[in-house]
């Protein structure tokens, strides 16, 4: 499948199966998402593996940020987690920057996953950046938490994929003062 067909068929699952990828699966996953932004090593990111009886931990954190006491639901409808975390300590490098290649690793990571048969959905809320949030994942001082990958295997589909399709034309633009009109090049040479 080429990127172009895998960015076409990736869809969210809100709901997934017990089935997730092992250590080893993850690992070689996320060592291909990480070249998202290659140049001058830029890795301002990294993730939290979260599975089994350490979602009791993310569940309780949350309820926290929200306030609540027990357990948030929301951690048990997938197997695994996977948190995204944003460095954006550097002084050399924006933070806006910093966060954009982070999101970019966590959206080829759903891609690959996704390619590999596993379910994968975004996961944030107004709390991401809480404090008792923070504490949960062990953030570091420069370190922003960006949301979770719920992972989990793809159920049996009951009723047709309606896919919404972007309409392209509608998000690209010239530049403001530029010609009125977009050159098209139809044909390749």
């Amino acid at each position: 499948m080429s990127a172009l067909e895998a960015m076409r068929d990736r869809r969210s699952w809100s709901k997934v199966t017990d089935l997730a990828p092992t250590g080893p699966e993850l690992e070689a996953f996320v060592a291909a998402a990480g070249r998202v932004a290659d140049h001058k090593t830029l890795r301002p990111w990294r993730i939290i593996e979260i599975r089994g009886s350490d979602r009791d931990l993310l569940a309780r954190a949350l309820n926290k940020a929200d306030g609540k006491k027990g357990y948030s639901s929301k951690p048990r409808r997938a197997p695994l987690i996977i948190a995204l975390v944003a460095d954006v300590s550097s002084k050399k490098i924006p933070a806006w920057e910093q966060e954009a290649t982070a999101s970019g690793v966590a959206h080829m990571l759903s891609l690959v996953l996704d390619e590999a048969g596993f379910g994968v959905f975004w996961r944030t809320d107004d709390n991401t950046r809480s404090k008792a949030l923070a504490k949960a994942h062990g953030l570091k001082k420069g370190e922003v938490l960006l949301g979770w990958l719920y992972v989990g295997g793809k159920p049996p589909r009951t009723r047709p994929v309606r896919r919404k399709t972007v309409d392209a034309a509608k998000h690209i633009s010239r530049m403001p003062g530029g010609k009125k009109r977009r050159a098209v090049d139809h044909a390749r040479g």
